[in-house]
């Protein structure tokens, strides 16, 4: 590969391979159920007892025994007399007891008879409509059974998995440690949106902070900026060489291309890295570039705001997935009609912005129309994505596409 350019171009498939065999695997921590939602299970989780404990009541009503109330109707109603059972003992024949949703089942009873199918006068009720066995009960186990999975490790731990977990007495789980991420911006000309207090003329607002932090954040990690750095290998080196001691990743936006003025592959170098990648076959962000320093990731994206987004998308969401044991996510796909032609390089997997919509029952997919990398209102007017493989030179105008759907649809007259 030509240090200095991008004759040669890495695969994305191949630079994840690659990272991943050098990497250090991040460890495990026990967390709180308050602290679970969103983190990786790292271990199996399995039921030890049964949910519910016992049969117990779906609604309120009377505990029965089932045949006591069969052919009964409102112009034949059953009579049962309702009692108070004492602990230990059953109910019994043509006897019923007052029982609350939730409640266990007495001794004796397989049914529940709702109030409204019955009408009480002192303690004796008419029943005007049978229930059958197990009517209205919740069996024990019916919900988890003692020895379910419960969660598969790898799986994303959701709102609703807290209840599951809370139910079967777990009040604790071992997750994968969220990867901690230092991230760089790099340019003279960029300047913080915090320190923007007038218009300005020689300096660039550093937008690509807020979408790569969101990004990572999105996925599990735990980001920290650090600011924007000058065009000086040197001062990049040692602001990199610090972060190692803390950070499983380093990212940097910017600085990364083949101009007299990028300086980040050039400071990496000074680290020595067991594995350096210069330049992957993806359009666009063609500058990405990535390496790796005693097991740790440092990762090095375009400076501008959709390249870089397509950098994570490609490397460093399925490497930090795969290095967190993440099970992978069924992706939100639609297919729909391109409504123009669509070329792309040869031997470059293609990341193209469309705008996704419907009118009248067809879908059509509009790829957007960019002059670079760097066009901001792609990623907000765009709601999917149309990745086109390395062996594909593009699809003509008509032809049915899948795209990756990232916001709904849109509905248009």
């Amino acid at each position: 590969m030509d240090s200095l350019g991008f004759k040669e171009l890495t695969k994305v498939d191949e630079a994840v391979e690659r990272v991943l065999s050098l990497l250090r695997p991040l460890g495990v921590e026990e967390v709180s159920l308050e602290e679970a939602v969103g983190r990786v299970l790292a271990e199996d989780v399995y039921s030890s007892v049964d949910v519910p404990p016992f049969d117990r009541a779906t609604m309120d009503g009377y505990a029965v025994r089932a045949v006591d109330t069969f052919g009964a109707s409102k112009l034949n109603p059953v009579t049962l007399r309702v009692v108070r059972l004492e602990e230990g003992f059953a109910l019994g024949e043509g006897e019923a007891v007052e029982i609350a949703t939730g409640a266990p089942l007495p001794k004796g009873s397989d049914a529940v008879l709702p109030y409204e199918d019955t009408k009480r006068v002192d303690d004796v009720i008419e029943v005007y409509k049978p229930v059958p066995k197990l009517g209205n009960v919740s069996v024990k186990g019916e919900d988890v059974r003692r020895g379910e999975l419960i969660g598969e490790r790898g799986r994303i731990v959701q709102a609703w998995d807290l209840g599951v977990l809370a139910s079967i007495g777990v009040k604790k789980v071992k997750v994968v440690r969220k990867p901690k991420v230092a991230l760089f911006s790099i340019g003279n000309e960029l300047i913080d949106l915090d320190e923007v207090d007038e218009p300005l003329e020689d300096k660039i607002i550093n937008s690509s902070r807020f979408v790569l932090k969101g990004l990572l954040e999105n996925i599990g990690a735990e980001v920290s900026y650090k600011g924007i750095l000058p065009d000086d290998p040197l001062v990049i080196y040692k602001a990199i060489l610090n972060s190692l001691n803390n950070y499983d990743v380093v990212v940097t936006t910017g600085g990364v291309s083949i101009g007299k003025k990028d300086k980040t592959v050039e400071a990496v170098k000074r680290l020595n890295p067991e594995l350096l990648i210069r330049g992957l076959a993806i359009r666009p962000g063609k500058p990405t570039s990535l390496c790796v320093v005693n097991g740790k990731l440092i990762v090095m994206l375009s400076g501008y705001p959709v390249a870089s987004s397509v950098g994570f998308e490609a490397l460093l969401k399925p490497v930090l997935g795969r290095l967190m044991g993440m099970k992978p996510l069924p992706i939100p796909k639609v297919r729909g009609i391109l409504t123009r032609k669509l070329v792309a390089p040869v031997n470059v997997r293609s990341y193209v912005r469309v705008r996704v919509f419907r009118r009248g029952k067809e879908i059509f997919i509009e790829p957007l129309a960019v002059t670079g990398s760097g066009i901001l209102s792609t990623l907000t007017r765009g709601n999917g994505i149309l990745v086109v493989p390395e062996d594909v030179e593009g699809y003509d105008e008509g032809k049915e596409v899948d795209v990756v759907l990232l916001r709904g649809i849109e509905e248009v007259e």
